[in-house]
């Protein structure tokens, strides 16, 4: 595969925040809302993975040189309840704990994210995270 375009990069970028902002409310709010960068945090205190916290990452929008990195904290924290959940196609371009390589956008994988949110926004609200 060539090596992906800033605008390419940019049009995946724009098309996966369209799937996340709309979970832009209640305590997640965002750290950094820039062009190639966006992230969403529960600003709430809980306590996450044994550690008690004032505020914690729930996903990020990464623009990177060859991809553009979807950091979807869910599956990390939560990972019997969450990866199950996971479309396989999307698990497929898993590359770490909580990272996703993404290099192409279509229906298909806007719709894979979009569930995962559901999913992840969902567990996050049974941890009383949200």
């Amino acid at each position: 595969m060539a090596k992906l375009t800033q605008a390419q990069l940019l049009d995946i970028f724009n098309a996966l925040k369209t799937v996340i902002k709309p979970y832009e409310k209640g305590v997640l709010k965002p750290h950094i809302d820039i062009e190639g960068k966006y992230d969403l945090w529960a600003h709430k205190s809980a306590t996450v993975q044994g550690k008690q916290r004032d505020e914690f990452s729930f996903v990020s929008l990464i623009l990177q040189s060859n991809y553009v990195g979807f950091y979807f904290m869910p599956i990390y924290t939560n990972p019997p309840e969450v990866t199950p959940l996971i479309a396989p196609g999307l698990l497929g371009h898993l590359k770490g704990k909580s990272c996703f390589h993404i290099k192409t956008i279509d229906a298909a994988t806007l719709k894979e994210v979009k569930a995962a949110m559901k999913v992840g926004y969902e567990q996050y609200k049974k941890n009383g995270w949200v």
